[in-house]
């Protein structure tokens, strides 16, 4: 029997057939998913974002939603609301498109602070309250929620708090030249209606419980004692940094959370596990600590004054603290 490792690996390469030229969106779609978190994805327009967590619903049996976040957006718009009944004087509630399994908010940075509020409280607390009423979310749940680079009029930053709710923030680039050649051929078969690989029904479709028992075996990988003390190190260099040198003392207004230790713990286990292995190896430390540290991380006015980003401070930070 094939083991659920091998499925996933399998589901790997079938989304890359139909997602081209973004193999980091996908694997990072399904460390969140392994890892039971929330992803911020920031890459121009038209870089496959719908298309990747749209398709990976449809592998996992689960029901997919996309959210057009814009400034006149309310909260009820996206947890539903209660319906008066006039039949017998009642209300009844009608649930908004929070209540599904997969969800895209698209340019989530466009909607005001009471609607990013009602995101905060679906994905921090897996429920919804509406009046006197708790009402929880369905498994899984993972929102998928999008920035957009360029066009930054009208926008309202996404607050501290907010961001530290998301699992990863991923940033994604433009295919190369073969990759999108392959999109054009691709997106000529799909408009033409011809049935290739690439557009087949999904081979490799995962179960709620299969999902639920992938998760419990990426909690129960090996994590060797030194590994998990230099993970430790890595973020509590984030907020001690001075003994790793005075110039990014100077660049770290404040550092990452306890919430980003659980996340890289979580996140390293998950990237074992799909690339089939039982225990946990720097290089899947030191991979995933970009999308989990980058906003977690809030630099000073020094080092935005010195063209530092939160990417080159984690490279540094990679680079200084010792390896066991």
């Amino acid at each position: 029997m094939e083991s659920l490792q091998n499925r996933f690996v399998a589901l790997a390469e079938q989304l890359g057939t139909r997602i081209i030229g973004q193999p980091k969106l996908i694997k990072r779609l399904l460390i969140a998913l392994l890892a039971d978190g929330h992803m911020l994805v920031e890459g121009a327009p038209g870089l496959a974002k719908t298309r990747a967590i749209r398709l990976l619903a449809e592998y996992v049996q689960g029901d997919f939603h996309r959210i057009q976040f814009t400034p006149d957006l309310l909260p009820a718009d996206l947890t539903g609301t209660e319906v008066y009944r006039p039949q017998d004087g009642s209300f009844a509630f009608h649930e908004g498109p929070l209540f599904n399994n997969l969800i895209l908010a698209d340019e989530v940075n466009r909607a005001p602070a009471k609607v990013q509020s009602a995101l905060l409280e679906a994905m921090a607390e897996r429920q919804i309250t509406i009046g006197h009423t708790t009402y929880p979310m369905s498994e899984p749940f993972l929102v998928m929620a999008t920035q957009n680079p360029i066009e930054q009029e009208g926008t309202y930053p996404l607050p501290e708090a907010q961001l530290d709710r998301f699992l990863l923030h991923v940033t994604i680039d433009y295919p190369e030249v073969e990759a999108e050649r392959k999109i054009l051929q691709l997106a000529r078969a799909e408009a033409q209606h011809v049935s290739t690989a690439e557009t087949a029904t999904p081979a490799h479709e995962i179960s709620r419980t299969e999902l639920l028992e992938a998760r419990r075996q990426v909690l129960g990988l090996y994590l060797a004692p030194n590994l998990e003390e230099y993970l430790v190190q890595l973020i509590m260099a984030t907020r001690e940094p001075v003994a790793y040198g005075e110039d990014i003392a100077g660049w770290i207004q404040y550092g990452a959370s306890p919430r980003a230790t659980i996340a890289l713990d979580r996140c390293a286990r998950a990237r074992a596990w799909l690339s089939g292995r039982d225990y946990v190896t720097p290089e899947d430390i030191q991979s995933l600590a970009y999308d989990v540290l980058r906003h977690r991380i809030l630099l000073t006015y020094e080092a935005q004054a010195q063209g530092v980003n939160c990417d080159h401070l984690i490279w540094e930070l990679l680079a200084r603290v010792p390896l066991p």
